[in-house]
């Protein structure tokens, strides 16, 4: 009988068919080829490695989880462990790509024309297009119903006034769908970059998620076409379908974080000599390592299994909310862990550590907070709603 990997306890990549360990295996390779020691420069530095976009579609990654128009289609579970491999290098590089994919893209597959597909999807699959998702507003992040963006009708076209905040790609997208306020209820608008009115203001001095582009999406008097409007969707129904499907990329990406700091603090804890022996020969310090493992174990199979459940089409969107709560919530005191283990080492890029931690912080938060997703399972549990 072969003894348990340490990278694997549960043999979690047993349970995986040859296609999905294939894919993880190409990103993992992908992220160790292409990405490696970069990001924490690029961390430090505050910078988007934008020479990956057209890589990332070459290999298949934007809107995998979409069928038709380029996009790969590939499994749920896949998809999943693309985001895990992603996240495992930097969480700003998974959020590229789930805010591509399941943010800009996902709604332009589900609710576009024909002929909005058509333009759209098949460049941002292969990189050549980039695109982001302006819901969220300065003062209305958890209640998107709040919203003060506004599209008027103007005759034939459509005015957009409004202003998006922390919207993640949002200064190299080349179309950004927006979410805005009419008569009728919530719409998503195609908002091309370069349209008069429309600008994105990059977001400085974060300490989280420094890779990231992040903007702000300022819309003064935008004139759009009636085609700008994708058709197949009125209300918060539809950017709350979008963000149910990032939150899924989450709850594998955060696991990618936590499984790098495991890796680096049991490294380190082999190595690291104090009072004549390697850190690791000490209880205290194998207590730290279990619990790091069993709760990135026990985050490996639920992610699996809410995969396997998507897969079959039978994941309400609460159990979306039970992953995402539960694996952040391990995955920041894995971070946390590993950190002391490093000792002072672990405030140090040299380690992956600190960087994931700073960005776990906010990955924690975006596309619904510990509280948001709480109360969505709270009112599963009780049938009471407790948002008000």
């Amino acid at each position: 009988m072969t003894p348990p990997h340490p990278r694997d306890l549960l043999g979690i990549r047993e349970l995986l068919d040859d296609e999905e360990r294939q894919i993880a295996d190409t990103v993992r390779a992908f992220v160790a080829n292409e990405v490696g020691d970069a990001a924490g420069r690029w961390f430090e530095e505050a910078t988007f490695p934008e020479r990956l976009v057209r890589p990332l579609g070459e290999l298949g990654l934007l809107g995998m989880h979409l069928t038709g128009y380029g996009c790969a289609g590939t499994s749920a579970v896949a998809y999943g462990l693309a985001c895990l491999e992603l996240e495992a290098a930097d969480s700003g590089l998974r959020s590229f790509v789930s805010v591509q994919g399941s943010l800009a893209m996902f709604p332009i597959w589900k609710y576009g024309s024909p002929e909005q597909k058509q333009r759209w999807l098949p460049p941002m699959a292969r990189g050549e297009a980039v695109g982001c998702f302006g819901l969220t507003e300065p003062d209305h992040g958890s209640d998107p119903g709040g919203m003060r963006t506004t599209a008027r009708r103007d005759g034939p076209d459509w005015v957009l006034n409004g202003t998006k905040a922390w919207i993640t790609n949002g200064t190299i997208a080349d179309v950004a769908v927006v979410w805005a306020r009419t008569d009728d209820g919530v719409r998503g608008f195609l908002v091309p970059a370069g349209t008069p009115g429309f600008t994105a203001r990059t977001i400085g001095h974060k300490l989280s998620l420094r890779m990231s582009a992040t903007a702000e999406l300022v819309l003064e008097d935008v004139r759009l076409p009636d085609t700008a409007v994708l058709p197949g969707v009125t209300g918060l129904r539809g950017p709350l379908s979008c963000l149910t499907e990032a939150r899924y990329g989450i709850l594998w990406g955060a696991l990618g974080a936590a499984r790098a700091c495991y890796e680096s603090a049991l490294a380190y804890a082999r190595d690291r000599v104090q009072f004549g022996r390697p850190i690791g020969g000490f209880q205290l310090t194998q207590r730290k390592l279990v619990g790091m493992a069993l709760e990135l174990n026990k985050g490996l199979l639920l992610a699996l299994h809410l995969g396997r459940r998507k897969d079959e089409g039978s994941l309400p969107p609460e159990l979306v909310s039970f992953g995402k709560l539960s694996n952040v919530r391990a995955a920041i005191d894995i971070a946390r862990t590993a950190r002391t283990i490093l000792g002072a080492n672990g405030i140090s890029l040299e380690y992956p550590v600190i960087r994931h931690a700073a960005n776990l912080e906010s990955v924690l938060t975006y596309e619904g907070t510990e509280e948001m997703h709480t109360l969505v399972l709270g009112q599963l549990l009780t049938g009471q709603a407790a948002f008000r």
